[in-house]
């Protein structure tokens, strides 16, 4: 997962992406260390918040550029 590379990237906290995500901070930690497998709501919500898509996130593809939406 390109979770924490994204969040360095963006100069941002675990502990300020968990507020963001209403989740808690050691939550999120584990999610980024591969620990806990992430719910498809909060995919959602980070391809959002990173400007991405779910496929970048989890590493299928690495064209960062999110999909077009119709």
């Amino acid at each position: 997962m390109r979770l924490r590379d994204l969040r360095e990237d963006s100069d941002i906290t675990q502990a300020e992406l968990a507020e963001h995500l209403h989740i808690r901070q050691n939550t999120y930690s584990q999610y980024e260390n591969g620990q806990r497998q992430i719910p498809l709501a909060l995919l959602i919500k980070l391809a959002d918040f990173y400007h991405t898509s779910i496929d970048y996130l989890v590493g299928l593809t690495d064209v960062k550029t999110p999909y077009s939406r119709h």
